[in-house]
């Protein structure tokens, strides 16, 4: 075996992988610029450009690779020492999980046919342990000695963003009305009473995070403090204790984050301390390692196939007309593959609802459409498999099924967070959780519109209600930009041909919209009916849609704030 091409091999990764983070940290670092100028377009912008970075690398490097080895692409014994040398290679990095996740997307794509194999790949971590690195650079430590006018004052000082403030003063005062609220109501301080605030900043739209914890009461206590820098200056927008709102601004609906990390691993265990709702593969996510997201998931996967013995069972709800859905009972994901047919009236191809997804991928998800992560050549055991979900999987999806002596291969497929389709949640819920989901419902749709989003079908079966009993858009395969949809009153008859015609007698353009329509067949119960349409009246308003279409057209970006706007310090004030 030729031992230069193999050491090569490993440097070219080695290589692609610190460039690809070296440019990542680059975009990152851009965030605060745009902050203090208010640039929400080039945050956008940026935002997508990092979401592309690591595909861009990928494929690059699967081009080198291919160039350099040529006949030995497909060579086991050859990627199998490669991955030793490798391993040896990246062993002193402070970020060697993602350099593995790194070196997995490189194999998979050069080495075609390629199942997920432990001998060739880091399917479980390539190491037994991590070493211990010092805190003192992650975060900044303020003493209860100080006092708490002192510690939020330093604070805010520490955590100043180099532009014109509302009023810096009424900041401090909210954060310390809202310590001695919360904290100081039911805790007394003591000797090893400490507060600790990573020293990165989380950005995202509009917003920016301080994430922050205080050991008080024998425990620690997060927050999370939101800035936003509105017409008249950067301001505090409120405090956040609340474990639930702190969980949902990390949630697999959010867009990921723009923060700096030096230290991947360590970074996450301070999070995972703070937001304890949240697995280590959402965390990844959250802040922007995606890629080791969606590694760290498959890991989660395999052990719970491991330690369970449930069947893999078609999922609840009404069967779709593009996608075939199943789930595992014991664990909370669905599985979604994309038909082979697609039953009327849907008329567009699989590459087009893939296409959709990638749209989804990129697009700002403002808390109300869910993360996917996409994988090809998916192993399950055959004997997890229930007979009806295999039949239902051999009538809709065959061409992406391979199967073997004892496992299933799915050629494509998605995955995707559990929930309860909305109208099986109305069809046993109580009247006031109904209250809440229709007005929760009406919700997703008008701020997906304000981030430029048209669901298209918005009949209650495409949303799903979480754990929190927020509800969230999940079918994605007829959504569009909402600026390129157009808004309309019906016209009213002027004859009695029209009156009593069979079908419309003016025209309608693919892209045309009915708003008042609208009122037909978006809530069945009846109970909770009326409440909808009054709670929610402009949603059947062309004009207000309208509205909406304009603002975006014009470039402005409508924030949607990711907790409840009742915990605001000055509700009124512009974002």
């Amino acid at each position: 075996m030729d031992r230069k091409k193999i050491t090569d091999t490993s440097r070219i990764i080695g290589e692609s992988f610190d460039h690809y983070m070296n440019v990542y940290a680059e975009m990152t670092r851009l965030a605060p610029g745009f902050f203090q100028k208010k640039d929400w377009a080039g945050m956008q912008a940026l935002h997508k450009k990092r979401l592309r970075l690591y595909k861009d690398h990928v494929n690059e490097t699967k081009s080198q690779i291919i160039t350099h080895l040529q006949t030995s692409v497909g060579n086991f014994d050859f990627w199998k020492a490669t991955k030793l040398v490798y391993h040896e290679q990246i062993d002193n990095r402070l970020d060697k999980e993602l350099a593995e996740t790194f070196f997995n997307s490189i194999i998979r794509k050069v080495y075609h046919g390629l199942a997920i194999n432990e001998e060739l790949m880091f399917v479980h971590e390539g190491y037994n342990s991590c070493p211990i690195f010092t805190n003192l650079n992650l975060f900044n430590v303020y003493p209860s000695e100080w006092g708490l006018q002192r510690i939020i004052r330093s604070i805010m000082d520490d955590y100043d963003f180099g532009t014109q403030y509302l009023d810096k003063e009424a900041d401090i005062q909210f954060l310390v009305n809202s310590v001695r609220d919360v904290i100081l109501t039911r805790y007394e301080t003591t000797e090893d009473t400490v507060t600790q605030v990573l020293k990165s900043i989380f950005y995202r739209n509009k917003a920016a995070y301080l994430v922050g914890r205080t050991r008080v009461g024998g425990k620690w206590m997060p927050f999370i403090i939101p800035f936003l820098n509105g017409p008249r200056g950067v301001y505090v927008d409120t405090m956040i204790f609340d474990p639930k709102i702190m969980a949902h601004l990390f949630s697999f609906t959010r867009s990921y984050f723009m923060v700096e990390v030096d230290i991947p691993s360590q970074f996450v265990a301070f999070l995972n301390s703070v937001i304890t709702h949240k697995q280590v593969h959402e965390l990844y996510n959250a802040i922007g390692f995606n890629k080791h997201g969606k590694t760290e998931f498959y890991r989660d996967f395999i052990n719970h196939l491991a330690q369970s013995d449930d069947q893999f069972v078609v999922a609840e709800g009404i069967k779709g007309m593009v996608m075939t859905v199943f789930t595992l009972p014991s664990y909370n994901i669905v599985f979604k593959m994309i038909k082979d047919y697609f039953d009327p009236p849907k008329t567009m191809t699989r590459q087009e609802v893939r296409d959709k997804y990638k749209m989804v991928g990129l697009h700002d998800r403002v808390g109300r459409m869910a993360d996917t992560h996409e994988f090809e050549e998916f192993h399950i055991p055959l004997d997890r498999i229930h007979p009806s979900l295999m039949e239902e999987l051999r009538n809709s999806v065959n061409s992406l099924l391979q199967v073997n002596e004892n496992e299933l291969i799915l050629k494509h497929v998605y995955t995707e967070r559990k929930m309860i389709p909305m109208n099986l949640y109305l069809e046993k819920c109580s009247f006031e959780d109904a209250k809440m989901a229709v007005e929760e419902y009406g919700y997703a749709i008008l701020q997906l519109a304000k981030a430029n989003i048209f669901p298209g079908d918005m009949m209650t079966k495409n949303f799903g209600v979480t754990r929190q009993k927020r509800v969230v858009f999940y079918d994605y395969d007829e959504i569009e930009f909402l600026t390129d949809m157009n808004f309309r009153w019906k016209p009213k008859p002027e004859n009695y041909e029209q009156i009593y015609a069979s079908e419309p007698w003016y025209d309608i353009a693919d892209n045309d919209v009915f708003p008042e329509d609208f009122k037909k067949w978006m809530i069945g119960r009846k109970d909770v009916q009326d409440h909808f349409l009054e709670y929610h009246k402009d949603l059947f308003d062309p004009g207000y849609w309208q509205g909406l279409k304009n603002q975006i057209k014009k470039g402005e970006l409508i924030h949607a704030f990711p907790y409840p706007i009742e915990i605001r310090f000055r509700p009124d004030e512009e974002a």
